[in-house]
């Protein structure tokens, strides 16, 4: 696997290191050593599968607070989409910063999202599919999210949503330095 790192500390891009011949390729598309010897996380907890009918259908932002922050490797196994990484490590460097990368099956780059980084995607093609390997458990009173179009981010998608979910469309302003806490049980 080649590791490309990213201006945001922790995050990179992960491209397959093919081996062809005339039937094709073979590669490598997880390795926990590989990631070890890198320094990224290398538990896998569970593998997550998102499948998306529509083209500019948007999910995310997601992300899960302490204790259960979550690694996620992202690859589009159909299809393609518009990915953005957003930081919200308070401490990092890069705070509140975000990257786009363009995840497809046909370029096979996948994204490794760290703890305390929040992401969401725009499919670009009908009957889009991506899975998500994650180093946690899914624990729903973890579950936060930052709207896609919250003018603290000022990002620019490359279309507007035309599918999305009234969750994902009404995550509340984020506010710069404000650690969410759990949810209690009647905040569910």
């Amino acid at each position: 696997m080649i590791f490309n790192r990213t201006e945001i500390p922790g995050v990179c891009t992960v491209d397959l290191e093919k081996r062809a011949d005339e039937r094709g390729f073979f590669a490598r598309g997880w390795c926990g050593q590989e990631f070890a010897d890198v320094g990224l996380c290398n538990r896998l907890a569970q593998m997550n599968i998102s499948f998306n009918r529509h083209r500019h259908t948007l999910r995310g932002f997601h992300y899960q607070v302490a204790p259960y922050q979550e690694d996620k490797l992202l690859r589009c196994v159909r299809g393609a989409v518009h990915d953005v990484l957003l930081d919200l490590r308070p401490d990092s460097p890069t705070y509140m910063r975000h990257i786009t990368v363009e995840l497809s099956a046909a370029n096979y780059r996948m994204l490794l999202v760290p703890k305390g980084c929040a992401n969401a995607f725009l499919t670009l093609q009908d009957d889009t599919e991506v899975t998500y390997l994650v180093s946690e458990f899914y624990t729903p009173v973890a579950e936060r999210g930052v709207r896609w179009n919250d003018p603290a981010f000022a990002i620019s998608w490359p279309a507007e949503p035309a599918v999305i979910s009234d969750k994902d469309r009404n995550w509340p302003d984020y506010v710069r330095g404000r650690a969410p806490a759990l949810a209690t049980a009647d905040q569910e």
